[in-house]
């Protein structure tokens, strides 16, 4: 009887679990905390998560004949619009982004969800920060829920069949549908950081060329002193 207790025991203990696989390659679950398996949740991530702040205009704005009210055109100037206002304001306050991916799905666990992929020495205090309120006019001045996330290889999160136009489970698709900027979009907020990145790398090379130029002057001096030293010596004066 005693092993058996010891076996139930074993089994209710939440160490017991296995880790969510789900949770751990996209950072979401759609059972949430019902979930039977292990969420864990990390401590240190460039990835930060802001929860459910992309909402859709096609997905909310139809007639009463269910036509979409919002053109494809409309769509993307308003999504290219609320792209560059977040990517731009954590960059300017919390460190440089190296990704930015915005969820198109329906699902509740991945609605408007978007994966800021950051650098910062103190991913915990951006989180704090961002939980206050956003001072962003697309987003009407809404408390942002955000959180560190376990995603680092977007590829893997993502669904393959979506890219390809291939995906038959829709919005409620359990793999990220990253909805993306338009090209132009692309080359201004990702073009400056590396015309940025070239010009510091001209600047560290100018600085380095002055460097060796002051070190061959005074190594120039050192060897005209050692050749008036050997011309003394054989002279036979000292």
């Amino acid at each position: 009887l005693a092993i058996y207790q010891n076996l139930i025991c074993l089994l209710s203990c939440p160490c017991s679990r296995v880790n969510c696989s789900f949770y751990f390659k996209i950072g979401a679950c759609r059972h949430g905390d019902r979930c039977s398996r292990l969420h864990n949740k990390p401590t240190f991530s460039q990835t930060i998560a802001l929860l459910n702040i992309y909402r859709n205009p096609q997905n909310t704005a139809q007639s009463a004949d269910g036509i979409r009210a919002v053109s494809d055109v409309e769509m993307q100037e308003h999504y290219d619009e609320f792209f560059e206002e977040v990517f731009t304001e954590m960059e300017e306050k919390y460190g440089e982004v190296e990704e930015m991916n915005v969820c198109d799905n329906l699902g509740d666990h991945l609605v408007g969800n978007v994966y800021v992929k950051v650098r910062v020495r103190d991913p915990m205090s951006t989180i704090i920060n961002l939980s206050k309120t956003w001072p962003l006019l697309s987003l009407s001045l809404c408390p942002v829920h955000s959180e560190l996330s376990p995603v680092t290889d977007f590829r893997e999160a993502c669904c393959r069949q979506y890219e390809m136009g291939e995906c038959t489970r829709g919005g409620f698709c359990n793999f990220m549908h990253l909805k993306p900027i338009s090209r132009e979009l692309r080359r201004d907020l990702y073009g400056r950081r590396h015309r940025s990145r070239s010009r510091s790398r001209e600047r560290r090379s100018r600085s380095r060329d002055r460097g060796r130029g002051g070190d061959g002057g005074r190594g120039g001096g050192r060897d005209r002193e050692k050749r008036r030293s050997r011309d003394r010596e054989r002279s036979g004066r000292f």
